[in-house]
């Protein structure tokens, strides 16, 4: 873990996905703690980098099988949510 998180929440839209799907998301939530933003534009992951250090926001999303998972940290780390694009 790079950064810390805060409180972790998840919208009640990408539980009930995350559940009908099988989807892990403490592993989603791992991958996006570890620095893996996956589906990212190249512009996105240096705004990510720049904000571990200023203490911007920090965003990953990520491109399942079943359906596109969003991770979001508020700049002053005091939450994470997972959510699903729709949910935003």
């Amino acid at each position: 873990m790079r950064f810390p998180h805060g409180r972790v929440v998840t919208t009640a839209n990408c539980m009930r996905f995350a559940e009908e799907n099988g989807i892990d998301l403490l592993a989603v939530l791992a991958r996006h703690l570890a620095c893996d933003w996956q589906d990212l534009p190249p512009e996105d992951r240096v705004a990510n980098e720049q904000a571990l250090v200023s203490g911007g926001r920090i965003f990953s999303a990520y491109k399942l099988p079943q359906g596109r998972v969003w991770v979001i940290t508020e700049a002053d780390r005091g939450s994470t949510c997972i959510l699903l694009p729709e949910d935003y």
